[in-house]
């Protein structure tokens, strides 16, 4: 599953989610810390675990 990763701009927390596809496009996040939805997604690089060893 796709890990995002937000920013609380209530309470300057930044915090990652594990979401699926659905859960992303249709959900409203709250903040871990402070119960805001105050939240929005930073920008963080794609990375992709294999089972080939190259």
């Amino acid at each position: 599953m796709p890990h995002y990763e937000y920013h609380c701009d209530a309470c300057d927390t930044t915090f990652n989610a594990t979401l699926t596809l659905r859960e992303h496009e249709e959900e409203r996040l709250r903040c871990p810390q402070c119960g805001s939805e105050k939240v929005h997604q930073l920008v963080s690089t794609f990375s992709a675990v294999t089972s080939k060893k190259s």
